[in-house]
């Protein structure tokens, strides 16, 4: 509007100087009228632009005054905006940011108007300053992570609150914890925070809220927040909830003008840092990483496991044995396709999606501009199981009333909303092209699809190979997902799908976008220290790297403990994987080999049974000779069952308690020897 007004202030200079002068010259009369009629073309443009239609849909976008998204100061935020809830998140997948984001939307209908916040990017003890804002609240979603950890984001206001001994009197909080059962250190971020904040001198409103994603952490987060929400109303003499209203986070800006060089096509972070790669590598910044072997492992039996060898020479990335290689996979094709189609959608569109939130750092769901069908294929997690959220909204696009009913009450927390939730979501798996397949009448535009899907993530693989041996070469050991659902349809494991297909031939070369993440699976700092590692399946994966490094030492002359692998599988002439591999180490005397071929005799043999049957090897290794212990593999079954069997084995041999034997096994931990690297 500045240069609208210089131009109507240029036009009245011109007519007041007209006026004075006792007459005007052609050149005068000319120049005034070009003055004018560009002023008036000008206003009618702005006009005609301000008038023309949006596209609107039912649900509508919130508009929100700012302040600079640079500054680190949340309250400067809250203030500058007339909001006084902060949700703050602890999330390495983006479900706890997900939850988060919910929160913040719905405290429009409780009068107190949120903004999501992630404690990486903010002063965190400016906590000490949100109690002189009325009516303020903190909320924490906070996931657990590896061995009990907080989430990276999380990591520095979690040693805030846990070494500090700050003031919190009069700050009103809540949190709500995300983690999995199956896993020993079950939501201890979320336990410890809600407890220490407490200790603190602030206020809890509400109970803790603990989400288990072994469960249903969906329904754990929305029977929690259908509880949070009256106890925050009555905690501040709020009149209960408003109308729900559905509110669009981002704003569509559809940008055909856009020049080639500015769009993303897939990069993560930087515009072109696929093209022109730069170190150091990390989740912002992946190597794409020739892959040099794509060989399948099993021998037959129907299944497929592939061993890939990915070259990181050049990349100046480091790894350990033991350590992670994560990979961003790309969707399926086909499955993008089809979600494009369902939504009437041109995807070679080239788009943005605005935040409305002005004051958010995060300014886009994904980088943009881009196309839909770089956002759908490279950006977002569409094979994902879809949280209630998702359906809640998918309803207003519904042109039969019966499907949108059946939409909301799924998303509802009635008995039976979660019951039809759970079986024809979740039990049936499908996930968001399968359900506008069945629910013909749905056909929401393709932006608020995109604004509502997850982000897609990177893929953890544990390296099955020996930096010792192999330091420019990363090896990977995968399974191909892949099974039918209830519903007839084959569903694809995108991770593993994809690198199916990324076989090297020739002299083109095959890339991945790959970078290490560091772990604390890891050898004994002496290797004549004997360790025990347990790793049925692909959990062998890091046993190899470790075999491989022991084996190298060896080569060179030095002593090393005795290595014991517990392995299992199906058949020994199926999916016996690495087999010439480990049956040569045992010739050369590095390995000692324990096998289980669940599937080879009548009666199934797995690996807790051998390590039930070797009480004293194993006594000796870690009660008498200090050894390491080590399991990776399934969380849910084996690496419970084995837990069980160490403590039964050193109940009895080593003449203690139930309890002392637990106790035992969390030392070990403390002192790095006993080490889990499991998946559920």
């Amino acid at each position: 509007m500045a240069s609208e007004q210089t131009m109507e202030g240029a036009a009245a200079e011109a007519l007041a100087a007209a006026g004075d002068a006792p007459f005007l010259g052609l050149l005068d009369v000319l120049l005034l009228a070009a003055l004018i009629g560009g002023a008036a073309f000008y206003f009618l443009k702005s006009r005609k632009k301000e008038e023309e239609p949006t596209r609107s849909y039912s649900i509508q976008p919130t508009t929100v005054c700012t302040t600079s998204a640079a500054d680190n100061s949340f309250i400067k935020k809250l203030k500058a905006s007339g909001r006084s809830l902060v949700v703050f998140y602890g999330s390495q997948t983006g479900t706890g940011e997900e939850f988060a984001g919910r929160l913040a939307k719905e405290g429009i209908r409780y009068r107190l108007k949120g903004m999501v916040a992630d404690p990486e990017e903010c002063d965190m003890e400016e906590l000490l300053q949100l109690k002189d804002i009325s009516n303020s609240l903190a909320v924490f979603c906070l996931a657990t992570y590896g061995e009990g950890d907080p989430t990276d984001n999380a990591m520095e206001f979690y040693e805030w609150i846990t070494n500090g001994d700050v003031d919190l009197t009069g700050l009103n909080y809540a949190v709500f914890g995300l983690g999995n059962k199956t896993y020993e250190h079950y939501n201890k971020v979320a336990i410890y925070v809600d407890k220490r904040l407490e200790e603190l001198g602030a206020n809890r409103v509400f109970e803790l809220g603990l989400g288990d994603d072994d469960a249903n952490i969906e329904d754990d987060f929305i029977t929690w927040k259908d509880r949070f929400w009256p106890a925050v109303c009555d905690h501040f003499g709020i009149e209960g909830g408003g109308e729900e209203v559905l509110i669009r986070q981002y704003r569509l800006l559809e940008q055909p003008d856009v020049q080639p060089d500015r769009i993303y096509t897939g990069e993560i972070a930087r515009l072109h840092s696929m093209q022109n790669q730069r170190p150091p590598f990390d989740a912002k910044n992946p190597f794409l990483a020739p892959i040099k072997v794509n060989r399948e492992l099993h021998k037959g039996g129907g299944r497929s496991c592939m061993h890939i060898e990915l070259s990181i020479e050049g990349s100046k990335m480091r790894y350990d044995a033991g350590d992670h290689v994560a990979m961003y996979p790309i969707n399926d094709k086909s499955l993008v396709e089809k979600l494009g189609q369902l939504c009437n959608a041109d995807l070679d569109t080239v788009f943005s999606l605005i935040n409305t939130d002005t004051d958010s750092s995060k300014k886009h769901p994904f980088p943009c501009p881009t196309t839909y069908r770089t956002a759908l294929t490279h950006y977002l997690e569409i094979t994902a199981i879809p949280r209630t959220h998702i359906l809640k909204e998918l309803a207003e696009y519904c042109t039969d009333e019966k499907e949108k009913e059946l939409l909301r009450s799924m998303a509802s927390i009635s008995p039976e909303g979660k019951e039809k939730y759970q079986s024809w979501i979740q039990d049936a798996c499908r996930n968001v092209v399968h359900i506008l397949e069945d629910i013909k009448s749905c056909r929401p535009p393709i932006d608020h699809v995109c604004e509502l899907l997850p982000r897609l993530q990177p893929r953890y693989y544990s390296i099955s190979s020996s930096a010792k041996l192999h330091p420019t070469d990363v090896h990977v050991t995968a399974v191909l997902v892949e099974y039918k659902t209830p519903t007839g349809r084959t569903n694809k494991g995108v991770a593993t799908t994809y690198l199916k297909n990324k076989v090297p031939s020739g002299s083109e070369e095959v890339k991945v976008p790959v970078f290490i993440r560091k772990s604390q699976f890891r050898l004994p700092t002496k290797p004549e220290t004997p360790i025990i590692m347990v790793g049925p399946g692909t959990g062998l994966a890091p046993f190899r790297g470790f075999i491989q490094e022991r084996q190298f030492l060896r080569d060179e002359g030095k002593t090393v403990g005795e290595s014991v692998l517990y392995f299992g599988c199906r058949k020994r002439s199926e999916d016996y994987i690495y087999e010439s591999e480990l049956e040569e180490w045992v010739k050369k005397g590095t390995l000692n080999l324990k096998a289980a071929f669940s599937r080879d005799s009548d009666k199934k043999v797995y690996v807790q049974h051998l390590l039930e049957q070797d009480a004293d090897l194993i006594w000796n290794a870690i009660g008498e000779n200090k050894g390491h212990f080590y399991i990776c593999g399934d969380a849910k079954n084996m690496a419970v069952d084995v837990r069980n069997i160490l403590v039964k084995i050193l109940s009895t041999k080593g003449n203690m308690s139930e309890a002392d034997a637990v106790q035992y096994i969390k030392k070990m931990e403390a002192q790095k020897r006993y080490s889990a690297d499991v998946w559920s």
